[in-house]
């Protein structure tokens, strides 16, 4: 097993800014991209996952100090899938339902992403991106405007909240893949 160190740096930001401008570590421009691309965007996204976690390549191993290893960020976009497709349901069936926090970082800890199966989780993450992608595309028009707040005060339509979500493992997966290269 890889070389295991235990403290990663909790991740504090507000990543919401994503949505006015292009991301300059991973350089996706969430404001470019139309709702009706995301599920599209979903699949490929996780095909490109389902390749960074082939055992073949060092995932477990935490390269940097503070950061997770390449099968923690696949647990955490796994994770952050699943439960956007929570939420993209709530916000279907609620009038403005306020998103509980998620504490990333103890789920990390709790659900012990080190030691999970990179092929089982690869698998578990195209499996919740095409969720998320068929809802998405199960929407009708007057859908997209429906809105929801975060615990934090974030205000998102199911149309923001969409283009947010891309972000998420476009980034992680810039995380993993400049890492490796």
């Amino acid at each position: 097993m890889g070389r295991r160190l235990t403290s990663i740096t909790p991740d504090t930001k507000n990543w919401t800014w994503v949505l006015q401008r292009r991301c300059p570590e991973c350089g996706l421009d969430a404001s470019m991209i139309s709702e009706r691309d995301c599920a599209r965007l979903f699949r490929e996204i996780a095909a490109s996952w389902m390749e960074v976690l082939a055992p073949s390549g060092g995932v477990l191993e935490r390269t940097e100090a503070g950061r997770w290893s390449t099968l923690e960020y696949g647990c955490h976009v796994r994770d952050v899938l699943r439960l956007a497709d929570e939420r993209i349901l709530l916000m279907v069936e609620q009038d403005n339902p306020t998103f509980e926090n998620w504490d990333q970082d103890a789920t990390a800890v709790a659900d012990d992403y080190a030691t999970q199966n990179p092929e089982v989780v690869a698998v578990e993450l195209a499996s919740a991106a095409e969720r998320v992608a068929a809802g998405l595309e199960e929407l009708h028009e007057a859908e997209w405007p429906r809105q929801a707040t975060r615990s934090d005060g974030a205000a998102f339509t199911l149309a923001t909240f969409a283009r947010h979500l891309v972000h998420d493992p476009v980034h992680h997966l810039a995380d993993v893949v400049m890492r490796t290269s």
